[in-house]
């Protein structure tokens, strides 16, 4: 259910135009990272050692005219331990910090997805009971992908792209490892810097670090 009541005195339309658009965008984005998971698994299925692939199960907008909160979604009750798994290498992330199949295909996923997007694109927040994915985000470049804006930060594009571990599945695919390249750009912002004015000639600024929040609130399914 997404109640926009934390969006401080506005008026009931405006409030109800919110909890619209925060519900309606949650499906937008699981419904197309499921739409990339479909194409990821016709990819990967066929492979000699793959097995299953994640599912990323589909979300629905419901309209409950009489209620006070009137728009929600809803989806199928995964039962079993829920479990978010880690962008570097697809462990839990948890104090046991397990290792497993599923884990390491969601990681392979999200590499698959960033190749497949040029770098533009990026699936986040991987999580859920086994391979049952739901409550994901997508991460986009500020300008968007084709149209779509994810609703996360860039940045977790940029920790991607720095922090993933390539593992057996992403070698199956085919899928370049990330830390190369990573350390090309690297190199190529070295060597820029050798060129730049004396420091003492420069004025000093010291970059803000930003990292927006999902911009919806989380659903109670």
């Amino acid at each position: 259910v997404h109640s926009a009541l934390t969006y401080g005195t506005k008026s009931r339309d405006e409030l109800l135009q919110k909890n619209y658009s925060l519900a309606l965008q949650e499906c937008y984005v699981q419904n197309t990272a499921r739409e990339y998971a479909k194409l990821y698994a016709a990819e990967a299925e066929p492979l000699e050692g793959f097995g299953e692939v994640p599912e990323i199960i589909p979300i629905f907008l419901i309209h409950r005219p009489a209620n006070n909160i009137p728009y929600a979604t809803v989806e199928e009750e995964l039962v079993g331990e829920f479990v978010k798994y880690s962008v570097k290498d697809g462990k839990e992330v948890n104090f046991l910090r397990r290792d497993s199949e599923a884990g390491q295909k969601c990681c392979t996923f999200q590499h698959w997805v960033y190749e497949k997007t040029n770098g533009n694109l990026l699936v986040t927040d991987l999580q859920g009971v086994g391979m049952k994915l739901t409550d994901v985000g997508i991460a986009t470049l500020a300008k968007g992908y084709k149209g779509f804006k994810g609703n996360c930060s860039f940045s977790f594009i940029e920790q991607f792209r720095a922090l993933h571990q390539c593992n057996e599945y992403c070698e199956m695919l085919g899928l370049k490892s990330l830390r190369s390249t990573h350390q090309k750009q690297r190199k190529a912002t070295s060597t820029k810097s050798k060129n730049l004015p004396n420091s003492s000639t420069v004025k000093k600024m010291v970059p803000k670090k930003a990292r927006e929040p999902r911009d919806f609130i989380s659903s109670e399914h």
